[in-house]
């Protein structure tokens, strides 16, 4: 598995470049002396993994960004994992792209932050890989690439050992070429795992209103015609999206200046224009602003399970993103249709859903009450298959 997956690598990354450059990962790989492993892991370029430099994706100097090896890694490590070598990301997990292309049509974007990440299971040159999110930086890129994405509920993994971009909403995330991995690496990442027995399909809803308005129509009529074959029904929601994405953008800018503050100040000539604009950014919301923003994550919790329960459905769908993958590289995507699921902390899930008429592959997200990862996990299996990828 290790000489068939640095093959690939090999054959493979110099157009995607999903991977950081590591010239001897073969060697090291083999040098582990494991014949098999649990898990061959990619892990994104925020995460500290002890015997790698962590850059995130900037030019600063790498001893700046080094400390402990990251928790969610040493739990693979510990079940038996290998890590296969660390992927690129977007700078420090926000908006300036980095190298990668989408394996599915190199010319377009594999969407952010977790570009590598997702990049590298679709190309089949890693079975699991770890991401983050912050707004849509897992669920985007797994449609975008075609393959599953999962957020799980807000800390359900531990984030120790990370590049924080914003504590209140950072999140570890995967990704896999299946539910059946995913729910496999989630047995052995999430805290206090459960086994759950699900009889049937759940019963879905799509979030009616200005959420949905931001679709074009063409990509209206794409994520409709998923919704109808899956027979969910229509419940408002979201009404409020637009001061909602404000709340969150504010609290992400805060935080993020924060987490930089004192690198920004010695190293601020070497960030690229949208982390150096965050952090400028950021350091216009006030601390009392701050306090003010973050019970807006758990009122929006209340009130999206609380029409769960009012109209008795299981799981929220929605567009993953609001088409697939756009052209070019300079853009890792729109994440506004990730960011209530995220600012609300509930575990939301990537799941294909065949292609766009331009070959492209396109996703549905799906969204589970908070704590209810297990439940997602084994929706998202009798889920799965509906839709074919070409």
């Amino acid at each position: 598995m290790i000489d068939e997956l640095c093959d690939r690598i090999d054959e493979l990354d110099h157009e995607i470049q999903a991977f950081l450059p590591e010239p001897d990962r073969r060697e090291r790989l083999e040098a582990a002396g494991t014949e098999r492993p649990s898990f061959l892991v990619a892990v994104k370029d925020i995460f500290r993994v002890d015997g790698f430099e962590t850059r995130a994706g900037s030019v600063l100097p790498p001893e700046e960004l080094a400390g402990e090896q990251a928790a969610c890694v040493t739990r693979l490590l510990e079940a038996g994992a290998l890590v296969l070598g660390k992927t690129n990301t977007t700078e420090f997990a926000m908006m300036d792209p980095g190298p990668t292309r989408n394996p599915r049509n190199p010319a377009h974007t594999p969407g952010g932050s977790s570009s590598g990440s997702a990049a590298a299971v679709a190309a089949g040159m890693a079975p699991l890989a770890i991401g983050s999110q912050t707004t849509g930086s897992v669920i985007r890129p797994a449609a975008y690439c075609g393959v599953v994405g999962f957020k799980p509920s807000f800390d359900r993994i531990p984030t120790a050992g990370m590049l924080y971009c914003a504590r209140s909403v950072d999140t570890v995330g995967l990704f896999t070429a299946d539910v059946a991995a995913m729910a496999s690496a989630a047995t052995v990442l999430l805290d206090d795992w459960r086994e759950v027995e699900l009889p049937g399909r759940p019963k879905l809803a799509v979030p009616d209103g200005p959420y949905l308005d931001r679709l074009a129509p063409d990509d209206r009529r794409d994520f409709e015609e998923l919704g109808e074959i899956l027979g969910a029904r229509r419940v408002p929601a979201l009404e409020d999206f637009e001061a909602l994405a404000e709340r969150h953008s504010r609290l992400v800018a805060y935080e993020f200046a924060r987490e930089h503050a004192d690198l920004f100040e010695r190293y601020g000539e070497l960030y690229r224009p949208c982390a150096r604009g965050l952090v400028e950014s950021g350091r216009d919301v006030s601390d009392d602003e701050a306090e003010e923003l973050r019970p807006s994550r758990f009122e929006l919790r209340a009130r999206l399970e609380a029409a769960m329960d009012e109209h008795g459905f299981d799981l929220w769908v929605s567009p993953p993103a609001p088409g697939p993958a756009p052209a070019g590289l300079d853009s890792t995507g729109d994440p506004s249709m990730n960011l209530p699921w995220t600012h609300a902390g509930l575990p939301t899930l990537a799941l294909p859903a065949g292609v766009a008429a331009n070959g492209l592959p396109l996703g549905l997200q799906l969204s589970a009450r908070f704590g209810c990862d297990e439940e997602l996990l084994a929706w998202s299996r009798a889920l799965e298959g509906t839709f074919a990828m070409k």
